[in-house]
């Protein structure tokens, strides 16, 4: 039988990107814990597009 448990999937986007114009989008996919954390996520990760760590927050 499988863990009923409260870790969600959560898919994080960068928030510079889409301000700067450039085609193309930073997404990181991760989980939490929905019961610990009810408020979306925000964490700062490697932008390999615009070669630098920014603030990716969680979508949907």
């Amino acid at each position: 039988m499988a863990k009923k448990g409260n870790r969600v999937q959560v898919i994080l986007e960068c928030t510079e990107h889409k301000k700067s114009g450039q085609p193309g989008t930073s997404r990181y996919i991760t989980t939490k814990n929905k019961k610990n954390t009810p408020e979306r996520m925000e964490i700062k990760k490697f932008n390999p597009i615009l070669k630098k760590m920014t603030v990716h927050k969680e979508i949907k």
